[in-house]
């Protein structure tokens, strides 16, 4: 009984330790007598006892290295501090278990010493301005460095650049100036717009009281017009009529006595009459009397 209980005891703390479960995104790097024998995913694995052992369990999620700022020299000598962010991912366990003592460390200096060589062929300005340039370069230098350590450098950012004291005072100095300049061009453009809707609306304005004083030009000829018209037919009416009733020469010399009576009525000093109208005093002499005669 003893015995079956110590075989029972013994069995299970020579089996139990060497079954090994490997959890998702984990790879185990396992050693048989000191040797690499195979690399183990995600899984129910078990070892031989004192035989195979894990010599390395690797992470397989890719890792966001954030690296201390590094001092760099642009090509115009001017040193200034960098710092950049390298996310990368270990695509081959056994790579990087043998390929590279502290991989870590490895990549923190390879980023350093590539940095330096992209900035160092850059001026200042470039420096600045060039940041996916400066990230495609190390992204891919990085990524053709570490292949063999079973890495993969997925992306590569400059996360900050920082010049020197005196060149960032310089720097806010022309941001400065650059502000003040766009300001004031766009103050003229306004004033510019500004004068030209003024004068545009001057010009409106100008063009529509010529129109208003033109069309009250042109109703008031078409009333004087339509008067003169007015007053024409109704004179012609009145001759019309007069002839329809035949009225005689004497008739119409005395319309026309009418006539020139209202205009001496008128303002002139002198009245000048037709020869035709010489013979009005006889006429009225013979009208006064047939009146007589008829009384």
């Amino acid at each position: 009984m003893w015995v079956f209980v110590s075989i029972l005891v013994i069995a299970g703390i020579l089996i139990i330790p060497n079954i090994k479960i490997v959890p998702q995104a984990k790879s185990y790097v396992i050693e048989r007598i000191g040797s690499y024998y195979a690399t183990w995913v995600n899984g129910l694995h078990f070892k031989i006892p004192f035989v195979d052992r894990v010599a390395n369990i690797v992470n397989l999620k890719e890792i966001v290295m954030d690296f201390a700022p590094q001092p760099v020299i642009t090509k115009d000598n001017v040193t200034m501090q960098i710092d950049t962010v390298v996310y990368f991912q270990i695509t081959d366990a056994k790579l990087y278990t043998y390929g590279v003592e502290n991989p870590i460390n490895a990549i923190e200096n390879l980023t350093a010493t590539t940095l330096r060589n992209i900035i160092g062929d850059l001026e200042l300005d470039q420096t600045l301005t060039s940041r996916d340039l400066i990230n495609a370069k190390m992204r891919s230098i990085l990524d053709e460095a570490t292949d063999p350590w079973g890495i993969k450098v997925n992306r590569v950012e400059v996360k900050n650049i920082i010049p020197p004291r005196d060149i960032q005072e310089t720097m806010e100095k022309q941001m400065r100036a650059e502000r003040e300049r766009r300001e004031k061009i766009l103050q003229a453009e306004g004033e510019k717009k500004s004068s030209i809707l003024i004068a545009e609306g001057e010009k409106e304005s100008a063009i529509l009281r010529a129109e208003a004083k033109k069309e009250a030009q042109i109703k008031e000829a078409e009333g004087e017009a339509e008067a003169l018209l007015k007053i024409k037919t109704a004179e012609a009416e009145g001759i019309r009529l007069l002839k329809d009733a035949k009225a005689d020469q004497a008739v119409l010399t005395l319309k026309s006595f009418e006539t020139l009576a209202s205009v001496a009525n008128g303002q002139a000093t002198k009245i000048i009459v037709p020869s035709e109208l010489q013979n009005v005093a006889s006429l009225g002499t013979t009208l006064s009397e047939m009146f007589k005669d008829k009384k």
